[in-house]
């Protein structure tokens, strides 16, 4: 394993070549990437990560034109990709014959999942390497998502080859998935970009996906994901003995003082700092705690995201 800077592109294509993968950072989270034209570099994925093969990945673009030789676009597409791309949102459209795209990546459907990320590193990759690249989050499957390279080392290690570190990621929620394969458009997964921006530019609301069961059409959508070791308790409104405190806002909630640890997301309420504080957040609890209380968070903008994020956390595990 190689972690370099953003000067260590030469490497990071030079390993994806030779079907490695590489960990690059995104606008969102750490992603883990591989050709996504290689079957076997993207079987790699898998099983770096322990990842059900019946999960579907993301392919990540250099631009909207770089998708369309893989998806075909409709009205809808076009208008979300000019308003956001680059940036946190990954759009899942019908899967164009003979693209070269692995068939693991889309784990047998006839849609994939398509992003432009705003980050310069990615994108610097994508330009270097010239091929598409499958790079789901770069952590352990169904853990808490990484938003440093030293989040990836912990759960990947000496499973990537090269890990190019940029600091930590600005947005640090994964990206906004919106289904247009249908007749109405699907929020299929909340992410760093809110509900209502995207609303605004279709002029009609997103209408909600059905349950993924074990069949998920997206990534992201399985019911307990993205969880720390430690057992998660959502709208606390007091701290228990031997708990850990995810706070969010300037009013600590009753017994605060006796937590064991404490992380505030935002100690003035901002839900743009909260959202990008929350990964490293739950990390660092659940090295200190075996139980976190988590003090409610509002629901609004990506507040969405960021509870859609805990009630995975908080789900039984299997």
């Amino acid at each position: 394993m190689k972690v370099a800077a953003g000067e260590g592109i030469a490497a990071a294509v030079e390993a994806l070549e030779r079907g490695e993968l590489v960990a690059v950072p995104t606008e969102t989270v750490y992603g883990l990437a591989a050709d996504a034209t290689n079957p076997a570099a993207v079987g790699r994925i898998y099983l770096a990560k322990g990842r059900p093969r019946f999960n579907p990945l993301i392919v990540h673009v250099t631009s909207a034109a770089a998708a369309m030789r893989h998806v075909r676009f409709n009205a809808d597409a076009e208008k979300l990709a000019e308003a956001f791309w680059p940036g946190p949102l990954t759009l899942v459209l019908p899967l164009r014959p003979d693209t070269g795209i692995a068939d693991l990546v889309t784990a047998g459907l006839d849609t994939l999942a398509v992003r432009v990320p705003a980050d310069p590193v990615a994108q610097a990759l994508l330009a270097a390497s010239a091929r598409p690249l499958a790079a789901p989050s770069a952590n352990r499957s169904g853990h808490v998502s990484p938003t440093t390279a030293a989040h990836v080392v912990d759960d990947l290690g000496d499973k990537v080859s090269v890990i190019l570190a940029a600091g930590a990621t600005p947005v640090g929620l994964e990206s906004t998935i919106v289904g247009l394969a249908g007749d109405r458009p699907l929020l299929l997964r909340a992410g760093g970009l809110a509900r209502s921006r995207i609303e605004a530019v279709l002029g009609r609301s997103l209408a909600a996906a059905a349950p993924a069961g074990d069949a998920p059409t997206a990534p992201g959508m399985l019911t307990s994901h993205y969880a720390p070791a430690a057992m998660v308790r959502l709208d606390a409104t007091e701290v228990r003995e031997g708990e850990g405190l995810l706070a969010f806002g300037p009013d600590l909630p009753v017994g605060a003082e006796k937590a064991v640890a404490t992380v505030n997301l935002s100690p003035s309420g901002e839900l743009a700092e909260a959202a990008a504080n929350f990964f490293a957040g739950l990390r660092k609890l659940d090295r200190l705690v075996s139980a976190i209380a988590v003090m409610p968070i509002p629901d609004a903008g990506v507040g969405e995201a960021i509870n859609d994020r805990l009630r995975r956390a908080a789900a039984p595990r299997s």
